[in-house]
């Protein structure tokens, strides 16, 4: 009985030998192999490289590829493009791939389209010192988004009859989102002699949304003017809005006719505050302060007038 199973001991004993031996097998040394010993032209080792990432080893097991023209940077396989394009590559400016509208009309942009509105920012009455006079100043334009004609008017009825007025016809262009450039001609007519003027300004608004029209002219008897116009409208409510202004003209030479001196000629500024009962029409009252300098201001005392005043003015704002 003991010698039988001292036999099953050392059966046991030689399977368990045997299994260790298969699970742990005497080391071998890989670096004298040749991981690319079937390439075609002998082995890298032969030939003085060493393969040392994956990519290589890869490529090197290849031997019917061409890998020059690969570019292998961070274990990735990027291919180089460039060079003409071929003979038969579609044009990137012809839309639909050549083929038109047709019989068809071209769309058209919304930019291109031509529009036109009107805009009379003062209509109004001014009374001061029992006088009662009527103000006018508005512009219409027609055009696209980039360019327009522009009509500007501006002037004083009083009596009947003009008292002063200035007419503009201009080209606008706009040259940036906010701006305009304008080119045309100025006519001044009403009380004294008549002038024409060539006319180059810029319109639009400036930072913190504050308008301005400011204008060179000059005309064939070398006078130059420079006029300037400002206006911000400040939202005490979504409808009921109050707004400064104020206007100046410069002149180089004096003009008594119409009443102008050299330099700066004349001042006015005010505040009007307006309702909008529409969008399109507000009504509005307001106060403003005008003056006149240099040898106009002392025309009008000489005559019995006053050079400056305050006028109390009321009148409405439209558009359409």
């Amino acid at each position: 009985m003991n010698r039988r199973i001292n036999l099953i001991i050392a059966w046991l004993l030689f399977n368990m030998s045997a299994s260790w031996a298969q699970e742990d097998p005497v080391p071998v040394d890989h670096n004298q192999h040749s991981v690319a010993a079937g390439r075609k032209g002998g082995d890298a080792k032969a030939e003085g490289k060493s393969l040392t990432t994956p990519q290589e080893i890869a490529m090197e097991s290849m031997p019917g590829m061409d890998h020059s023209g690969m570019n292998h940077r961070g274990g990735e396989s990027i291919s180089m493009q460039g060079g003409s394009a071929p003979p038969d590559a579609r044009d990137p400016n012809a839309y639909s791939d050549g083929y038109d509208f047709g019989p068809i009309l071209r769309p058209q942009m919304g930019d291109e389209d031509n529009f036109g509105a009107l805009l009379v920012d003062r209509l109004e009455s001014a009374t001061t010192h029992g006088s009662t006079a009527m103000t006018y100043d508005w512009q219409a334009w027609f055009g696209n988004t980039y360019d327009r004609a522009l009509v500007r008017a501006e002037g004083d009825i009083d009596g009947g009859t003009f008292k002063d007025a200035r007419n503009e016809l201009l080209w606008a262009h706009a040259i940036t989102a906010y701006w305009d450039t304008q080119l045309g001609v100025r006519y001044d007519s009403g009380k004294g002699t008549d002038r024409g003027w060539f006319a180059f300004g810029v319109q639009g608004t400036a930072p913190y949304w504050i308008y301005v029209e400011a204008t060179a002219y000059v005309n064939q008897q070398g006078r130059t003017s420079f006029r300037l116009e400002t206006e911000y409208d400040l939202l005490l409510t979504q409808r009921l809005i109050l707004q400064p202004r104020i206007e100046m003209n410069v002149y180089s030479h004096r003009d008594d006719s119409r009443n102008v001196s050299s330099g700066l000629s004349d001042f006015s500024g005010g505040l009007r505050l307006r309702y909008e009962i529409l969008r399109e029409f507000a009504p509005y009252v307001g106060v403003e302060w005008a003056s006149k300098f240099g040898t106009a201001a002392n025309n009008l005392q000489t005559a019995g007038g006053n050079a400056s005043g305050t006028l109390f003015v009321a009148g409405v704002h439209f558009w359409f």
